[in-house]
């Protein structure tokens, strides 16, 4: 790819404008995800767990500057090794500062930039599978390898020049294949090699409801960036589509999913209202600028479905301890969302054009993101546990994460204040 130098003639300002606030609303994702993630675990795992996600801002932020954005953006040509990775072009962000990407109208660090904060945020969704178990030093290793061995050459499939999954037709318009498929599976194989956890106390409910809340707010919030931001432009209307679509088929699966909470276990709960928009925005996140916002609702009703389905079928086989749901929603969400886009996608979608094509590619493309994850998380994961502990100890496990990892509590110890003796002088206090 050509990378003339940056001029005022060649930058599109709206666009550098929209891209680079969309890259501040997903880094705050990440944040989002904390707070979401934290209020689901026992009050004494509350700090480790928000500091998995915490962590990976400045993890993934280094091994994308360092190598990560170079094998996932780097043109090797389209045959051979340049169908599966990238090279060493962009290695340190060289070759970006004050240069163009390309035609798009974005200084090759905004796209850069824009681009590390799914890195980040794919990274920290795999937490969701480990939390409460797994040790902060191993956690933050496997976060490094996974950003670059599995995250940067899946990006490169998908959304790199020459890479095998774009080549072969398959849509994902802001990383259903790339960000979720990849989390959701990675974190439910590491979390069958760590193993469950010793301690559950799933009877107590969430720590912190208002945490969740927050949390999910915060990732509708910065979905709109998500989706609209990989317009990567705002002259076609396509990141106005993609940030309607993203509003209309979260607040479908909201609504879809209290519903369902409602049926079957007689109560709403507030925790199932952001768990099921965050379901909706998930399978919406693949197709986000190809679909219209009428059919948004369809696909926001559907993922609510298959997304809570998902998410018991894998607690009832309790096979694996996916601890927070990270497969059930993002997995599962990933995989589901892939499917809608192959049937309502304006441009080759099954009920536009009867053919199957699409949705074949779709479900090719969604498979071979599966079995990457889950390969290569298997290998990255089983090697650090050859070299290292990845569990906490038992006692620390029972006792909490949070005290013995990090040296802090949620909970405030209680203060104790010096008494003052009252003088002389004080007049008696009217108070009975």
């Amino acid at each position: 790819m050509a990378h003339p130098a940056l001029t005022e003639d060649a930058v599109n300002t709206g666009a550098v404008a929209w891209v680079l606030t969309s890259a501040a609303l997903v880094f705050l994702m990440t944040a989002g995800l904390g707070f979401f993630y934290g209020g689901l675990v026992r009050d004494t795992n509350v700090i480790n767990t928000m500091m998995m996600s915490v962590a990976s801002m400045a993890i993934v932020c280094l091994t994308w500057v360092v190598f990560g954005f170079s094998w996932a953006f780097g043109d090797n040509g389209a045959t051979g090794f340049g169908m599966f990775v990238g090279n060493f072009e962009y290695s340190f962000w060289t070759n970006l500062d004050m240069k163009m990407w390309g035609d798009s109208g974005l200084p090759g660090l905004c796209f850069a930039a824009f681009q590390m904060t799914f890195a980040i945020i794919a990274s920290a969704i795999i937490s969701g599978s480990l939390v409460e178990r797994m040790r902060f030093s191993a956690y933050s290793i496997m976060l490094a390898l996974w950003s670059l061995l599995i995250y940067a050459p899946l990006c490169h499939w998908v959304w790199g020049p020459g890479g095998w999954i774009a080549e072969m037709g398959a849509l994902d318009f802001a990383g259903g294949t790339v960000v979720h498929i990849s989390s959701g599976v990675s974190g439910l194989v590491a979390g069958a090699i760590v193993g469950p956890r010793r301690h559950v106390e799933k009877e107590l409910g969430p720590a912190n409801a208002p945490f969740v809340i927050l949390g999910g707010s915060l990732l509708w919030f910065g979905w709109l960036g998500f989706n609209g931001g990989s317009a990567l432009s705002v002259s076609d209307g396509v990141a106005a589509r993609a940030v309607a679509t993203t509003f209309v088929a979260a607040a479908s699966s909201m609504l879809s999913w209290l519903l369902l909470e409602r049926l079957l276990k007689g109560k709403s709960s507030s925790v199932g209202a952001s768990v099921g928009a965050v379901a909706g925005l998930v399978c919406i996140t693949p197709g986000a600028g190809f679909v219209t916002p009428g059919w948004s609702i369809a696909i926001g009703a559907l993922g609510a479905v298959w997304c809570y389905a998902s998410v018991e079928l894998v607690n009832r086989a309790n096979l694996v301890d996916d601890t927070l749901d990270a497969f059930g929603l993002h997995g599962m969400g990933g995989i589901g969302g892939a499917i809608f886009t192959g049937i309502f996608a304006l441009d080759g979608g099954l009920i536009y054009t009867g053919s199957f094509e699409l949705l074949g590619k779709q479900i090719a493309g969604a498979m071979a993101g599966v079995a990457f994850s889950a390969i290569g998380t298997a290998i990255i994961v089983v090697a650090l546990k050859v070299v290292m502990k990845l569990r906490i100890p038992e006692e620390q496990e029972v006792e909490g994460v949070d005290q013995h990892t990090h040296g802090e509590t949620y909970h405030s110890p209680v203060k104790k204040y010096p008494q003052t003796k009252p003088s002389e002088s004080s007049e008696p206090s009217d108070t009975v």
